[in-house]
């Protein structure tokens, strides 16, 4: 399904722990790295293909998940041409995306990266919310830049500011292992719940 111009509607998704870290995933069999990301069917508003989305590629449902924010408006990237079928070059040039902000009410190991036989990614990993655009496809690196500055306005930080600790990938045949409750949330409550509790 292509607009007028050439670009299929899609959706992008940053998801939040509780310490603004934001879920990055290696792409199967690859060096690059990316956030989920998918098409809108047709008949499919822009929330309904990114929850799809969310459950097909990392496992989480709609009840994981707290919507935060979503840009305006459409972001746009150009694929370029050896990237692109030879049987719709001249017709299809790119994606249009509409980007969703979301908090993670789960546990990691909630995730799950193999629940289809066609699985995008191979690893993942929580890392600040800057990510490094180096790692990312060249041509998507406008876009990601774009939806991380106008979504970072919905952000608010902890007050010691933001935690920088190292964390390490979690791969599809490593076990997860429990998420330690973060501090800004009390006690059995996951972090939306908590975020919910102080209004």
């Amino acid at each position: 399904m292509l607009d007028r111009e050439g670009f299929r509607p899609n959706v992008g998704i940053i998801l939040l722990n509780a310490q603004n870290e934001v879920w990055w995933g290696k792409r199967v069999r690859e060096h690059s790295w990316q956030f989920p990301q998918g098409g809108i069917k047709y008949g499919e508003t822009p929330e309904q293909a990114m929850y799809r989305e969310l459950e097909e590629e990392i496992g989480l449902r709609a009840e994981h998940v707290k919507i935060v924010g979503r840009t305006r408006d459409w972001l746009r990237y150009e694929v370029p041409d050896h990237f692109i079928k030879r049987e719709i070059r001249g017709h299809y040039r790119g994606q249009k995306q509409i980007w969703f902000l979301l908090r993670m009410c789960a546990r990691d190991n909630d995730v799950n990266l193999r629940l289809t036989d066609h699985p995008e990614f191979d690893a993942w990993r929580w890392h600040d919310y800057w990510v490094p655009l180096d790692v990312v496809i060249e041509f998507k690196r406008e876009v990601y830049q774009r939806a991380l500055q106008e979504l970072s306005r919905f952000l608010t930080w902890p007050p010691n500011g933001h935690d920088r600790r190292q964390h390490g990938s979690r791969y599809l045949r490593q076990p997860h292992p429990p998420r330690a409750t973060p501090a800004a949330a009390p006690a059995g409550l996951p972090a939306c719940a908590a975020e919910e509790e102080k209004k």
